[in-house]
């Protein structure tokens, strides 16, 4: 997963990053993101950890956040 390549020697703290890793798997699932491997998931990966590095949030207000500031559409409801 992108994101755990990205926090690996991390100075954060085990609860944060588990944060950000509940943020950015509800982020995939919200956007219909699939595939780890898509470049796309590690652009939000970076994004989600951007946000998260600012102190706040939980991890559906840093999902929001991230969803947001990336300009991304989801997909219709099915």
């Amino acid at each position: 997963m992108p994101i755990d390549r990205l926090l690996q020697g991390s100075k954060l703290r085990p609860e944060e990053i588990e944060r950000l890793r509940s943020a950015y798997t509800r982020t995939l699932r919200s956007l219909y993101l699939i595939d780890r491997d898509d470049p796309i998931a590690e652009i939000v990966a970076r994004k989600i950890i951007e946000i998260g590095a600012s102190g706040g949030g939980d991890p559906t207000e840093i999902s929001r956040l991230a969803i947001e500031e990336l300009g991304i559409r989801r997909p219709p409801s099915v």
